[in-house]
């Protein structure tokens, strides 16, 4: 592991600079090898005269900084706290090094206006001395140096800062308290033979990722529809004590992680490929990102299909319905739900994938749930609660494919969206939303599923509407690819309609 060791107080000969000495000291016990780097030291103007950094002549100084940052692995920042932040020699630094097309690129396209990292590779810590108690500084200050650096500076440029020391009160200390300090720098520095952060840290931060990497945010929509399902078929004061509804319940949820964790596995050349992912779209970026390796997605998809197969066999064992139809059913949606990426199927791939989505988040986990608390197949009520669910999906998953429309098309994957052109993804969202919320009004007005719809679903069509209002301002042809978060947030936010009010009916 290469590491830079960069002094930011504007004199070397003080209290910070024996910080960075004891520091490189231990750093180099660990067995890493460690370059320091005083701006002190350094020839530059630390103000940015030009409109840009980059329309600036860069001086040889710094030029020098890039690249002993571009060498490092971890970068450690020794520097004191001054008026609640860095100096300003430090802060000229980074105005100056820190520039457009060495620490990040921006673009700017429609709602994906943003940036790339460009040292995403690399880990760092801070070590700031203080005139104040830590505490004080943390917890009635609210860290507003230390955060900038962490997150506005480093981070805006990708760098994870992976730990914090802060020491103080510098002024008043004693001998022993500055040798405590300064043996304290040492340790941090010999740490670094077990790598730049903890076991806690580390386990801290892969327990994260794979949380990032479940993307949960997207689990209420089965779990809603399969609860509708399971209320349609049983007394409601029955349904949340039935152990069957639990178990059903751990199959979905299962089944939707490893769903989650092969396109994940699938889609890498895509998600690898695509420039606008955001929180809805372009999957959770754990490979591209290397925050999880291939062997552990494997693992974790493996995983979970074994929790999956257990919890639905299970479920189908103590089910109040037919087990045939039962366990038709959970085949069915497992087949169909692996099957949106995983070979052979490769549903998406087909211009199938938004089908299947909609069907396996609507109608296929509301059937399970109403099979497995005694209902039958050949009832309505299922079907007819399914519909509307169903439809009401579409504009969501339908959208999805227009941030990913490039790289999905350079990859050969067949959306709606690469199929029929942003726009024609554009005219299915805006068709199915205003037929989710009309026939859901018509159900509601029929009494086709009694107490299922309410009033309340009638506000469904001006949120449908609306859907169509923002669609036809926002979507352009000729755009291309783009993030669209606020059309995904009103489309995702449309589904609510057509599972809370029926689950208020029924409960």
């Amino acid at each position: 592991m290469n590491v830079l060791c960069i002094l930011g107080h504007p004199r070397t000969e003080s209290f910070c600079g024996a910080l960075a000495d004891a520091y490189r000291e231990g750093a180099e016990e660990a067995g890493v090898e460690v370059r320091s780097l005083a701006v002190a030291d350094l020839e530059f103007d630390p103000d940015v005269r030009a409109e840009s950094p980059t329309d600036q002549h860069l001086e040889d100084d710094l030029r020098a900084a890039q690249r002993l940052i571009g060498w490092a692995d971890h970068l450690a920042f020794v520097y004191p706290n001054w008026w609640g932040t860095m100096p300003a020699r430090l802060k000229g630094f980074f105005d100056r090094v820190f520039e457009p097309g060495f620490a990040f690129a921006e673009y700017d396209e429609g709602e994906g206006a943003g940036h790339a990292e460009l040292l995403d590779d690399k880990t760092a810590e801070l070590l700031v001395t203080m005139d104040m108690p830590p505490w004080v500084y943390r917890w009635i200050y609210r860290q507003p140096g230390t955060n900038a650096v962490k997150r506005a500076t480093l981070g805006y440029a990708g760098v994870r800062t992976t730990r914090v020391t802060e020491l103080g009160p510098i002024e008043s200390s004693t001998l022993e308290e500055r040798e405590g300090w300064l043996e304290r720098a040492r340790e941090r520095g010999r740490t670094l033979a077990t790598g730049p952060e903890s076991r806690t840290a580390r386990a801290t931060r892969k327990a994260k990722t794979w949380l990032g990497a479940l993307r949960l945010q997207f689990y209420p929509m089965a779990c809603l529809a399969y609860t509708i399902g399971a209320l349609a078929a049983g007394n409601s004061s029955d349904v949340f004590d039935s152990g069957v509804y639990w178990l059903g319940f751990g199959f979905l949820f299962f089944l939707e992680a490893a769903t989650v964790l092969s396109n994940e596995y699938y889609d890498y050349e895509t998600d690898r490929q695509n420039t606008f992912a955001g929180p809805f779209t372009g999957g959770s970026q754990v490979l591209v990102d290397d925050a999880l390796s291939v062997r552990e997605l494997r693992t974790g998809i493996g995983v979970t299909l074994v929790l999956a197969t257990g919890f639905g066999i299970i479920a189908v064992a103590a089910g109040a319905g037919s087990t045939v139809a039962t366990a038709s059913a959970v085949a069915v949606l497992a087949v169909l739900s692996l099957g949106y990426t995983a070979p052979p199927l490769e549903l998406s791939y087909r211009t199938l994938g938004e089908v299947t989505v909609a069907w396996t988040h609507s109608i296929g986990v509301l059937l399970i749930g109403f099979l497995v608390l005694g209902g039958s197949w050949r009832e309505p009520e299922p079907w007819l609660l399914g519909v509307p669910f169903l439809l009401a999906v579409f504009p969501s998953i339908t959208l999805a494919g227009v941030p990913d429309y490039a790289a999905d098309r350079a990859v050969g994957k067949r959306t709606i969206a690469v199929r029929f052109g942003i726009g024609g993804a554009g005219a299915v969202a805006m068709g199915t939303a205003v037929l989710a919320a009309l026939i859901a009004v018509g159900w509601y007005l029929t009494g086709l599923v009694p107490d299922a719809y309410g009033p309340a679903i009638v506000l469904s069509v001006p949120h449908a509407l609306g859907i169509c209002w923002l669609l036809r301002r926002r979507l352009d042809e000729a755009a291309g690819a783009q993030r669209i978060d606020g059309l995904m947030i009103a489309s995702l936010s449309y589904i609510a309609w057509f599972a809370v009010v029926p689950l208020y009916g029924l409960l």
